[in-house]
């Protein structure tokens, strides 16, 4: 397909780094995807195997986080703001959830010297577009960043949130296993009404 020479360098797929060109090119076929009405597109990004880092989760640095999370953002800084930037220029941002996150966070002290272990009780995800306030910063840590202590969001809400902004009520949405009816969110989660655009 043809390519512009500004288009390129937009999403990095002029970077000598191959997993920044890759992880560019996957953006780029988002915004084209989500041009072409294709309701869910997932990327993912390109291990650099480097400290914890793994296939499965290349962010998971439980040694080396200094050269691994600094290898990692450089591989999806730009393309990410070159498809949220692309996305608005051609009126889909309003209508396009873009949702950026992991399984969870790091602990703010050391594993293995230079690593840093897993944090499931305060981490960042982020969302653009499709019905959230932007620009808006939602809750805190405390001050070592380990806990949430501020208008804390717990995964069921963060998917009641994402369920509410996909046009779909958490509250309805049940599988049947086992005889029974359970909601995709279980018995908990409200959607932040906090985050919504008016």
């Amino acid at each position: 397909l043809f390519r512009s020479a500004t288009t390129k360098k937009m999403y990095g797929l002029d970077s000598p780094d191959e997993r920044k060109a890759a992880y560019g090119q996957q953006c780029l076929l988002a915004r084209r995807l989500v041009e072409r009405g294709v309701r869910f597109v997932e990327l993912t990004t390109l291990d650099y195997g480097i400290g914890g880092g793994n296939g499965a989760n290349p962010w998971d640095h439980h040694g080396s986080i200094k050269e691994g999370h600094a290898k990692m953002a450089f591989q999806v800084d730009q393309p990410i703001a070159a498809l949220i930037r692309d996305l608005k220029q051609r009126g889909l941002l309003d209508e396009t959830l873009v949702v950026w996150g992991g399984e969870f966070g790091r602990t703010p002290t050391s594993e293995s010297a230079d690593g840093r272990d897993h944090n499931p009780n305060g981490f960042t995800m982020w969302l653009a577009g499709g019905g959230v306030k932007a620009p808006l910063v939602y809750g805190n840590t405390d001050e070592l960043g380990m806990y949430a202590v501020k208008d804390k969001v717990h995964f069921h809400d963060l998917h009641a949130t994402i369920l509410h902004l996909l046009g779909f009520d958490h509250l309805k949405l049940t599988f049947r296993r086992a005889g029974r009816d359970f909601r995709l969110t279980d018995v908990s989660g409200n959607v932040v009404e906090d985050i919504l655009a008016s």
